[in-house]
């Protein structure tokens, strides 16, 4: 086999013997953990001998926690203890299934607990019911998963599209569990561009977390990159994911790599923050766009009534229906105060969604954000670049230790005429981008200069004042009428709001643009309010010349004359 989809291919047509005794919606069940465990077995196999040997000579000895003993024999952080493998499993199929339940329990702590995730023990016993547990592991142990032959990135491909076919089976968002490699390159490109010398020196150890884990894409295509970069360089990798399946493939990744089985938590991040105490040199993540929140309402608003910006949520709690700013606000709870960066993507809600109140809501923590200099960039991509959705999306590159040159500004990247069309669809994901685009999107963004594709804004540029416009209310003679105070009343029928920017006076923007029309209106200051959007569109629209009546003209005669041949064909 030559590439991730040929393995992935061989793996999906083992679920074929399944037809029948499955629905193939349960396909995944069985087929994600036999993949884990085959790769496992695969890593351990060159070993697995000495770690035999070893664990008779530690028992006899009775010697206590022999666990790190093992590992050591088996060159990983973990290691099983049982006389089985795939290949002695298939040597006796009559008693397949005990000697499966017992390959399983050898695996050490870290091990067993991943296999754990996915229920398995109820698949077995029902592939043995079926009589197909035997023909299935024989068919998995054909297949050659060790790291000599599948490298972690192209493992990480293959489950994202066994987890892929089996969500279309099903009819569920596939995208929610991972995200396209191409897109994680550009955002690692963003995310570690101005630290490139500093990840360039020897003994370099940085951290980096993603909140929605999901299989560890990101933090795999992160370590590649460093490891390109700096080989000397090491990258501590943490997460946290709430899908049980894409937690225990993200943790046996992990596993093999050599990193830290314990950074990778399983939970939602959101209400269960397992990493509470830890700040991060780098953040990433890809939330899923417009997730609800009302499961977790009680624990947030507590959190952000209680603590206030002691808390994560401080700045404001967006609406109920689009949790994508929890996510956000979360990342940045976890930057380190002497710098950190993060990168995450959003769908175009965040941009603008909310409205200036005496509740904080989105626009207040968008207000937040730009207000204490956070916000970076924003790339906008291209269409149809994700699996489950054809919806525009961005990239927001949030800092808390911005360049010299970068402070009080916010460049805007319009990147959605970079990409190519793909050779074969994949969910509604039909184009990618290519090394060339991600280079060239990179450059724009390193460069910082304004141009066709860049804009380079202030901080102020995207806030305005809403304020609330009242006119008098009068008598049936047209008389104004006032109030205790000798004040003309505001008379509701006729309110209005403007939106003023911030960076201009309010006073004179009624006098220029509101007066001159309704002499009689004035402002409640009481009721202005600030807020914040990002009109990504307005910033990057071009006036295109209306086509002349002479160029519509010809193109319809045009068109009638070609009309006509062809009726005179058909009635030929």
């Amino acid at each position: 086999m030559k590439n991730f989809k040929e393995y992935a291919n061989f793996i999906w047509s083992i679920a074929d013997l399944l037809r029948g005794d499955y629905k193939q919606s349960d396909y995944g069940k069985v087929i994600l953990p036999l993949t884990v465990l085959r790769r496992l077995d695969c890593v351990l196999d060159p070993t697995k001998e000495a770690v035999l040997d070893k664990y008779k000579f530690v028992t006899a000895s009775k010697i206590q926690n022999i666990d790190p003993i093992l590992n050591k024999v088996s060159g990983y952080s973990f290691h099983n203890r049982s006389q089985f493998s795939f290949e002695k499993l298939i040597a006796d199929p009559n008693n397949i299934a005990a000697n499966l339940i017992e390959y399983i329990n050898g695996f050490s702590t870290d091990a067993r607990e991943i296999i754990e995730q996915f229920e398995f023990e109820n698949q077995i016993t029902r592939m043995d019911n079926a009589d197909l547990l035997f023909m299935i592991i024989k068919r998995f142990q054909e297949v050659d998963l060790h790291p000599d032959k599948v490298s972690s990135m192209e493992m990480g491909y293959m489950f994202e599209e066994l987890i892929r076919k089996f969500a279309e089976l099903s009819n569920e968002t596939a995208g929610e569990h991972f995200t396209p490699r191409e897109v994680i390159r550009l955002m690692i490109n963003l995310l570690f561009y101005d630290d490139r010398d500093i990840l360039a020196r020897k003994g370099t150890i940085k951290t980096i977390y993603d909140c929605c884990a999901g299989t560890g894409g990101m933090l795999s295509v992160a370590e590649e990159y460093l490891h390109e970069l700096n080989p000397d360089a090491r990258l501590q990798v943490f997460g946290q994911e709430l899908n049980p399946e894409s937690y225990a493939i993200c943790k046996s990744d992990m596993l093999i790599k050599g990193q830290n089985p314990v950074n990778i938590k399983r939970g939602n991040s959101i209400s269960e923050d397992q990493l509470s105490t830890e700040k991060f040199d780098y953040l990433i993540t890809n939330p899923p766009f417009g997730v609800k929140w009302e499961k977790i309402a009680k624990k947030v608003k507590a959190e952000h009534d209680e603590k206030g910006f002691g808390g994560r949520f401080g700045a404001g709690l967006p609406a109920s229906s689009d949790g994508s700013f929890l996510f956000l606000m979360h990342l940045i709870s976890k930057m380190k105060p002497e710098g950190s960066r993060l990168a995450i993507v959003f769908n175009g809600s965040p941009l603008f969604a909310g409205s200036p109140s005496s509740t904080k809501n989105e626009s207040s923590i968008r207000q937040w954000i730009i207000e204490n200099d956070l916000l970076e960039a924003i790339v906008a991509l291209p269409n149809q670049l994700f699996y489950n959705t054809g919806i525009g999306t961005y990239i927001w590159i949030i800092t808390n230790h911005k360049p010299a040159n970068r402070k009080g500004k916010v460049q805007l990247i319009n990147a959605v005429d970079f990409s190519k069309k793909m050779g074969k669809s994949l969910g509604d994901k039909r184009n990618e981008l290519s090394p060339d685009h991600i280079k060239t999107i990179t450059n724009i963004y390193g460069d910082f200069q304004p141009g066709e594709y860049s804009k380079i804004f202030d901080n102020k540029d995207f806030g305005y004042y809403k304020v609330t416009v009242e006119r008098p209310e009068r008598d049936a003679k047209g008389n104004i009428k006032m109030d205790k105070n000798g004040k003309p009343k505001a008379d509701s029928s006729l309110r209005d709001t403007e939106n003023i920017p911030l960076k201009e006076d309010i006073n004179t923007y009624m006098q220029l643009e509101v007066l001159p029309h309704v002499p009689d209106a004035w402002v409640d200051e009481t009721k202005t309010r600030t807020g914040y959007e990002i009109n990504f569109t307005k910033y990057f629209y071009q006036y295109k010349p209306l086509r002349t009546l002479n160029e519509i003209r010809r193109d319809i005669l045009a068109l009638e004359e070609e009309t006509a041949g062809l009726i005179n064909e058909v009635i030929a």
